[in-house]
């Protein structure tokens, strides 16, 4: 899923220094939000994601260029329990990192809940691909159905406090730094204002949190201090979450497979899990 095929972007790394530039998608919008992060994050929580050093939007090809990070992606093995535990340390900090006098002037990051819900709505319309099984596209109509009953759960706008969101929860850009046990964020430019409820459960659903060994769903939550209101309300994002990610592996392509053979069908039983 990082190939340049799904990319809206392409990265460049030369010695401590990162270009990155866009290339698809409303590119401005994006260098704007990534620009945003990366300034707000150096001013309040300096170290915990690249430094930003340069920006240049009116390029053919609008351009970041930030530090690099040391480390490895958390992507693509078992996140162990040390790694868990520095994960979790640094969304705290993240979270918490935005003075809220600044956070109330940054936008809510796209696709939050009521943009997503208004996507899923639209998708739900245009129907899965019809190559989909028919456990997906049971498990489809039954998150569909629980989307109806439930959406009434879903404030208008976000919800409790607001937190500062990176917006992306693949494990990719999550950096370990095994020298000095800590992780590093990447890649900001979904982010925006959330709250902490819905960015956990971005995190937790995205398919690169389970698809290849990944993140302990129950043991990671447990290293958060939630409220009960909390609670409550990441079980449902959870859940619309997890229908999200249905509805995106049921589009695919069964001859440009970006994730392995039987992945909508394993996403299909992870919904119905959350959803009973």
């Amino acid at each position: 899923m990082n190939s340049v095929q799904w990319s809206t972007h392409t990265v460049e790394i030369r010695g401590d220094v990162v270009t990155k530039r866009y290339l698809k998608g409303d590119v401005r919008a994006l260098l704007d939000r990534e620009w945003r992060a990366l300034t707000l994050l150096a001013a309040h929580a300096p170290g915990l994601a690249p430094a930003p050093i340069a920006v240049d939007r009116e390029a053919v090809l609008p351009t970041v260029v930030m530090s690099r990070v040391p480390g490895v992606p958390l992507r693509g093995t078992p996140v162990d329990a040390g790694r868990m535990v520095a994960m979790a340390e640094t969304l705290d900090a993240l979270y918490g990192a935005v003075p809220y006098d600044r956070l109330a002037g940054v936008p809510v990051r796209p696709d939050h809940q009521a943009g997503l819900i208004a996507r899923l709505r639209i998708w739900h319309g245009q129907g899965p691909r019809p190559a989909a099984g028919t456990a997906v596209r049971a498990a489809l109509r039954e998150g569909m159905a629980w989307l109806d009953r439930s959406g009434h759960a879903f404030a208008p706008d976000v919800p409790g406090t607001p937190v500062f969101g990176p917006g992306d929860g693949n494990l990719a850009n999550y950096i370990w730094d095994a020298d000095d046990s800590r992780i590093r964020v990447v890649d900001f430019e979904d982010s925006g204002r959330s709250d902490r409820a819905f960015e956990l459960a971005e995190i937790t659903e995205h398919v690169s949190g389970w698809i290849d060994g990944g993140l302990d769903a129950t043991a990671f939550l447990a290293c958060f201090d939630l409220t009960p209101e909390e609670h409550t309300r990441l079980r449902e994002c959870r859940r619309l979450l997890a229908l999200t990610w249905l509805f995106i592996l049921s589009f695919e392509d069964p001859a440009h497979r970006r994730n392995p053979p039987g992945t909508a069908e394993r996403q299909a039983g992870r919904l119905r899990e959350l959803l009973g």
